[in-house]
């Protein structure tokens, strides 16, 4: 789980962003924000909720029992379920809660992040007078860099999709269901974690097509390229990567043409990405590089950032105008997809920013036929 001693590092840096907008508390409840300022993880059937107070102190309520070791000068807990029925009412219950705590320190000014807690706390608060801010660009913006707590965590998420990979390959033939295959890689993932995953494993492992779910009823067929972009999830923390592996290991002289332009691109990455640059920059140059082996060239963003949610800054999009900054991690999935490509092939690194480029997180080989 997330360390203390970093807890306490984020909330001051929070700290610093309070003082500048003269806020008298933050209140979070948005599950990964509880955990990523609390060091407490919510049950994911249970709200939990995190207040920060303009002195340093700080407060946390969770479901049915007070947390154990959280980074919180005070612990508190509320009734989330009554005779194991889950209650319905939790973000009220916990928001009067949550006000209870804020009037004894007499705070007035406070920002908030969005979720079903804080947004009965905004109501409630709104006709007393209260100023409330929302501060969710902030928190976003904070959590760019990781800590090494985050980092340690980071990695055994992708050390869990290295394994599914692995599996993959040794299972990955015409006539496997693609359900069978999602199972299994799974199963893997779980393996490799020593528990289950923290969210639903999600991403695509569909084959022949661009992407999507396992399909019920669908298998392999020979020819087809297989996308396996997937997510798994430890104690909180994303991993998102993607490899294609060619249901019977013989790729066409179109496929190969495809896969050494993806390839290409994620040299440019790894050329080009480090701190300071500019994620337009990057999104263009590899597009241009997929444009020359494909008509359709990249039909979707380059990457994005990952940790607590599966899609965080920064954004290889042009949508967006983002810099890359050291700490930061971020993935890079340049894919082309067409009949001729029998669906299509996506491959996807996680890249940790550090002072001089970037460091692929991934150990996975790029070969269609690995």
């Amino acid at each position: 789980m997330l360390e203390t001693k970093w807890c306490r590092v984020r909330q001051k840096r929070l700290l610093d962003r309070m003082s500048e907008r003269k806020l008298d508390a933050i209140v979070v409840a948005l599950p990964h924000h509880v955990y990523y300022l609390g060091g407490a993880m919510p049950h994911w059937l249970q709200h939990g909720a995190f207040i920060l107070f303009s002195d340093g102190r700080s407060w946390l309520s969770s479901g049915n029992k007070a947390a154990e070791n959280a980074a919180a000068d005070e612990t508190v807990a509320y009734d989330a379920s009554w005779l194991s029925t889950l209650r319905q009412e939790q973000p009220e219950v916990l928001a009067r809660q949550v006000i209870d705590a804020l009037r004894v320190r007499k705070s007035r000014r406070i920002g908030i992040d969005t979720s079903p807690v804080t947004a009965q706390i905004a109501l409630m608060l709104a006709r007393d007078g209260h100023e409330i801010e929302p501060i969710d660009p902030i928190l976003w913006q904070l959590r760019r860099a990781k800590d090494p707590d985050e980092l340690a965590l980071m990695r055994k998420a992708v050390k869990c999709a290295e394994a599914m990979y692995r599996r993959a390959r040794e299972i990955i033939e015409p006539g496997i269901a693609e359900t069978e295959v999602f199972a299994q890689l799974n199963a893997a993932a779980i393996a490799e974690a020593g528990e289950p995953m923290t969210a639903l494993l999600g991403n695509d492992y569909a084959c022949g097509v661009g992407g999507g779910p396992a399909r019920p009823g669908r298998v392999a067929k020979s020819g087809e390229i297989y996308i396996l972009d997937v997510g798994p999830t430890y104690r909180g923390y994303f991993a998102d990567v993607c490899r294609a592996v060619h249901v019977d290991r013989k790729p066409t002289d179109a496929q190969m043409i495809a896969w050494n332009s993806i390839v290409g691109a994620l040299k440019i990455v790894e050329r080009s990405a480090k701190p300071g640059t500019f994620c337009r920059d990057i999104y263009h140059e590899a597009s241009v590089r997929l444009r020359s082996s494909s008509e359709s060239g990249l039909t979707h963003h380059l990457g994005h950032g990952v940790g607590l949610q599966p899609h965080e800054y920064p954004h290889l999009n042009p949508r967006w105008d983002d810099t890359l900054m050291e700490g930061e991690v971020f993935t890079a999935e340049p894919g082309l997809y067409g009949a001729a490509l029998a669906g299509g092939i996506r491959l996807e690194n996680e890249y940790l920013v550090t002072k001089d480029g970037v460091e692929n997180l991934l150990d996975s080989p790029l070969e269609l036929t690995a």
